[in-house]
């Protein structure tokens, strides 16, 4: 039997996609908000688990704010990183079996070990 837990955390950042070439969408070059939605799952190994739901997700709040906050904007600066870099990011800093971020909970990217 194969178990895992998941959490979700949100958090208010900005990112930009400085090479973007499609002109109906060119505002995505410049900065711009959203809430990130960011779920993380992990293996364990019996149903009392080898990590605590509330002890991985602070873990993953405290890891966001430590690596992409920026008190200029008072938020997250992920900078030109898309939900797919941020989430590898997070699944290899983790060890996650697979990590998704969305922006606002509307567009996901997902990525797995």
């Amino acid at each position: 039997m194969k178990r895992s837990i998941i959490v979700r955390t949100d958090v208010e950042g900005l990112h930009l996609w400085p090479d973007c070439n499609l002109p109906h969408v060119e505002y995505l070059a410049h900065l711009h908000r959203h809430t990130f939605q960011i779920f993380c799952e992990v293996n364990v190994t019996h149903g009392n688990r080898d990590i605590e739901f509330i002890d991985l997700k602070h873990k993953v709040k405290q890891y966001v704010a430590k690596t992409w906050y920026d008190q200029t904007y008072g938020c997250c600066n992920f900078g030109p990183m898309s939900c797919e870099h941020i989430a590898e990011d997070i699944l290899n800093y983790f060890g996650l079996t697979k990590c998704s971020v969305s922006e606002d909970g509307e567009f996901f990217g997902v990525v797995e070990a």
